[in-house]
């Protein structure tokens, strides 16, 4: 049986007929930039995310950029930043000229230690950038007291977990600004690029759309240097559609999530996720943890099983930082976890009989050391 890591065929035929309805109404309505389809989504992803005001810009890192500039992060600023983390949070540091300051994660949520935060704290920390990853909620009722202590700002990097919680509330509704991605593979994805921010503070959020509209709120009149980075009138048609579902999608990659617990809980070199209490998971990854890495992923592509490491090389290691110099063993977590995780298939519309047989094989692989 050939089981891909990631497949879109249950969620996009379901609901083939509602998208392109959708496209065929933009099409139809001659009006493609910044018109009824951004405001409706933005209102109703506001609604989601449990605040006042969304923002709909060009992609995810885009979003965490436009976060930064509105809170007028620079040169001389300080941001701490997970050492673990895709690099675009990194990169939305870089492009305002600010200096990254990573911070190892907890090495069981693999979320930000608010412990190791403090620690981390200068006169010169402005802003501090929580990555809810994986889809795991960071704890963030202890980080934002921490914030508050210090008068710093937060920026939740919320693309991998839309629709999670911390006590009860939406992750992406904590932080002063909130960054998404809308990437085709995120738990609520566009059919391209797309992205958003979510504040309750109705002057930022004025701020960031004029950021992302050239600087201008009024056409042809600019009042500060913006960029051109919006949300196109097709995606966030598309994207209303989506949003429906999106608590329905969520429920099933829990239910896919519980059923790898139920069959790989008891295999010893396995180190299976584990959620913080008062966090919830949306398991945009299902990410495991083990010694045998490569062993394992080349055992399950031989059987037709895909995989993925998410992710490979932590960014202070990235060619990209070389003039940081940063130097191998400075993150010692974060590098633990580029060699050992493993991300498992996992998709809405994954069927129990599928994580089954890879559950099986996985077992299958592990027996051969003896270890089951």
């Amino acid at each position: 049986m050939e089981i891909p890591f990631l497949s879109f065929d249950d969620q996009h035929s379901a609901m083939r007929a509602e998208i392109l309805a959708a496209m065929t109404r933009v099409y139809d309505s001659y009006w493609y930039v910044l018109g009824k389809e951004v405001e409706e989504f933005e209102a109703q992803y506001a609604t989601f995310n449990q605040v006042g005001h969304c923002i709909g810009v060009g992609n995810g890192l885009d979003a965490l950029h436009l976060a930064l500039r509105a809170l007028e992060v620079g040169v001389g600023d300080e941001v701490i930043v997970p050492s673990n983390t895709y690099i675009a949070t990194w990169l939305a540091i870089s492009q305002v000229g600010a200096t990254i300051v990573p911070v190892e994660p907890n090495p069981d949520t693999y979320n930000l230690d608010v412990r190791r935060v403090e620690e981390a704290i200068t006169p010169r920390t402005k802003a501090i950038m929580p990555v809810h990853l994986y889809g795991q909620a960071c704890e963030m009722n202890p980080l934002m007291a921490l914030a508050a202590r210090h008068h710093l700002f937060i920026i939740e990097d919320n693309a991998q977990a839309q629709g999670a919680t911390y006590a009860d509330k939406r992750t992406g509704s904590f932080g002063h600004l909130n960054a998404t991605s809308f990437y085709p593979s995120k738990n609520l994805g566009a059919l391209g690029d797309a992205g958003a921010i979510t504040t309750h503070d109705p002057e930022l959020a004025q701020r960031v759309a004029a950021l992302r509209n050239y600087g201008s709120t009024q056409k042809y009149y600019n009042n500060i240097i913006g960029y051109n980075s919006r949300l196109d009138e097709l995606q966030a048609a598309i994207l209303s559609v989506k949003l429906q579902k999106l608590a329905e999608w969520n429920r099933q990659r829990q239910q896919i999530a519980a059923l790898y617990e139920q069959h790989l809980h008891d295999v010893p070199d396995l180190q299976l996720p584990v959620v913080a209490p008062q966090a919830t998971h949306v398991y945009h990854l299902y990410v495991v943890r083990t010694k045998r890495r490569r062993a394992l992923q080349d055992f399950l592509a031989g059987q037709g099983i895909g995989t993925m490491v998410h992710y490979p090389v932590p960014p202070h290691l990235q060619q990209a930082y070389h003039t940081l110099s940063f130097r191998q063993g400075q993150f010692p977590l974060a590098e633990e976890l580029s060699q050992t995780c493993l991300s498992l298939p996992l998709w809405p519309g994954m069927t129990e009989s599928q994580v089954a047989t890879v559950s099986a094989l996985i077992k299958a692989f592990y027996m051969g050391f003896g270890a089951v």
